[in-house]
């Protein structure tokens, strides 16, 4: 009789273990799933990331631009002015016209769809530069600077 019983407890034990393999595979595969995510996750934001370190380079360039023309920037009140969708000057004739084509066009050039924009306020500028955004599905990410002459 204890034979017989070893024989039907092995019996009934030889389909566990692929059930256990098979529970176990399940439970990595979702595991790699959510890694496999995570990892996606990680590359949007990271993009995103690196597209608004250029946006403040880019609005910093401009910044200094205006610094180096500072005498030029004041004397005008729209000398340096550039509002979003204002189309780069093509034959620059002055060092303003041409800061704004070289800024405008690095901005094209840098971010998808970028665009920016310049209003001044007496002695204070605010320089913004506008792209699209993965991250956000597709909607548009700003950085604003204000700077003071």
């Amino acid at each position: 009789m204890n034979m017989k019983s070893n024989m039907m407890q092995m019996k009934k034990n030889k389909g566990m273990t692929l059930i256990e393999v098979l529970v176990a595979l399940l439970i990595v595969s979702i595991g790699l799933l959510g890694l496999a995510a995570l990892q996606a996750n990680s590359l949007k934001f990271n993009h995103s990331a690196y597209l608004r370190t250029q946006a403040t380079q880019l609005a910093y360039d401009m910044a200094e631009r205006i610094r180096a023309n500072r005498e030029d920037a004041l004397i005008n009140n729209t000398n340096y002015e550039i509002a979003f969708a204002d189309a780069a000057p093509t034959n620059p004739g002055n060092i303003e016209e041409y800061d704004q084509a070289a800024w405008l066009n690095q901005i094209a050039a840098t971010l998808p769809n970028g665009d920016g924009e310049i209003d001044r306020t007496a002695n204070r500028f605010r320089i913004s530069v506008r792209w699209l955004d993965d991250k956000d599905q597709n909607q548009a990410g700003q950085f604003d600077f204000l700077t003071e002459l």
